[in-house]
């Protein structure tokens, strides 16, 4: 488990080397360490790669972490809010040019870039610390994956070399998913070298990057690969980025139970699932009572605001789990026509209560789930059940997106069945967008110029 501290700047900041300026405008900034020196600064790179993964997930607003404004996409999040950026999004106006785009993408990005800055350190100053740099890439991964699955097609991955920039090329969504996959293979090979005495580490590195394998592995529908990966990893399994009031306060508190500018939605634009009349344990939740002071952010809409019940202001965030293990291997059953295999591994989550999130106080918590009949007609209506249960159990932590994009890209559902459309409640109608456009800022990359598609 992750573990953050409110003096992670700190740690930085003396990690670093001192250095003075050429000129009376010229300043070293003491928080950024482009490359280590000694064993210290090599640990405040890898912890510097842990806080940038929380603030780009959960953890920065002004713009949006990723988690809450990829989640507009989609028919987890409705906007509440005044700003037009957050509106647009949450109307799937597709809009390179929306200047709440380029901070998620960019957070994105340093994590996998400082993850391979952490690496090299790593292995040239504490050559022993083979699952640190195991997490490190297993993290690379991770971003990765995220990238391939919310961005569109053509996506740059650049990189540095010491201070240049040296621009990527684009890339398909397939291309950056099988690099993610190399990260989640080397992280695994560097956790198997570990010594005895980091074995716990070690065991916790291999599972993250299991599922990080798994999830890029189904990505590309890898179906029988995918189960195979993640086959090790127990239920209980979490691995969690964690807040703090200090310097990464959890946004999904802060813009839904806070600010207002975010607010739970049910069936959003006639085709979203039902988050909150669903009554479903997994989504505690609690909506106002007294419409005079519990609304949205946004006045000239008087509606009530429903506040999500898994997280406080520094609560941690799953981002990947055993369930998600499970949910990859119960897909693959049915892939292969075993639904009895499949209907089986979804109860034998849904009954297993112990996996529920705890509701914060104060906040209703639907009654415990019963098992799953077969009752279905066809494997359509058992696909569009399994993804539902991947919206319950991993609300907000990232999967959404990526999810709805593979029931049209590998399940051939119609886009319009699967996101919002029609009318939305600001007024006009939804647009057409199905991911994530890459920022403009972007084409400051000579190589690249705009998605070269916006295909599922």
């Amino acid at each position: 488990m992750i573990r953050y501290k409110s003096f992670a700047f700190l740690v930085l900041m003396i990690g670093a080397p001192l250095g003075g300026c050429s000129d009376i405008l010229s300043t070293t900034d003491p928080d950024i360490i482009l490359e280590a020196n000694s064993a210290s600064a090599a640990l405040a790179l890898k912890n510097g790669v842990l806080l940038r993964l929380a603030q780009a997930l959960n953890g920065v607003q002004g713009p949006d972490a990723f988690f809450v404004y990829s989640g507009l996409v989609t028919d987890e999040w409705r906007s509440g809010d005044t700003f037009v950026q957050r509106n647009n999004q949450d109307q799937r106006i597709w809009e390179p040019t929306n200047t709440f785009n380029a901070d998620p993408y960019r957070r994105l990005n340093r994590v996998r870039l400082e993850g391979k800055a952490a690496t090299t350190a790593l292995r040239h100053y504490l050559p022993d610390s083979l699952s640190l740099v195991g997490r490190m890439f297993a993290l690379t991964g991770y971003v990765e994956t995220l990238i391939g699955e919310n961005y569109c097609n053509g996506t740059p991955l650049s990189d540095l070399d010491g201070t240049n920039i040296v621009y990527g090329q684009p890339l398909s969504n397939d291309s950056v998913l099988a690099l993610a996959i190399e990260n989640a293979d080397s992280a695994l090979a560097q956790a198997a070298l570990a010594p005895p005495g980091d074995s716990i580490q070690a065991r916790r590195v291999t599972r993250l990057a299991s599922v990080v394998k798994g999830r890029a592995l189904l990505d590309r529908a890898q179906f029988p690969a995918a189960a195979a990966a993640v086959a090790g990893v127990p239920d209980t399994f979490k691995y969690q980025i964690t807040h703090s009031v200090n310097s990464n306060t959890n946004q999904i508190f802060a813009l839904n139970n806070s600010a207002r500018r975010y607010t739970m939605v049910d069936t959003e634009g006639v085709v979203g699932l039902n988050f909150i009349s669903a009554n479903d344990p997994r989504l505690p939740r609690a909506t106002g009572a007294n419409p005079a002071t519990d609304l949205i952010f946004d006045s000239a809409f008087p509606l009530f605001v429903t506040r999500q019940g898994i997280w406080n202001s520094t609560a941690p965030v799953s981002i990947v789990t055993g369930v998600e293990a499970r949910l990859i291997e119960a897909e693959a059953l049915l892939q292969a026509g075993n639904t009895a295999g499949w209907l089986a591994a979804i109860n034998a989550l849904r009954i297993n209560t112990a996996l529920y999130p705890t509701a914060q106080t104060g906040f209703t918590r639907g009654p415990n789930l019963t098992a799953i009949a077969d009752t279905f007609a066809s494997n359509t209506s058992r696909m569009k059940t399994h993804f539902r249960e991947r919206a319950f159990w991993m609300f907000s932590t990232g999967h959404r997106l990526g999810d709805m994009r593979r029931m049209v890209r590998q399940y051939a559902y119609p886009a319009d069945s699967i996101y919002p459309r029609g009318a939305y409640y600001k007024g006009g109608s939804f647009g057409t967008a199905l991911m994530m456009p890459v920022p403009f800022e972007e084409v400051n990359n000579p190589n690249f110029t705009q998605c070269t598609n916006l295909d599922p």
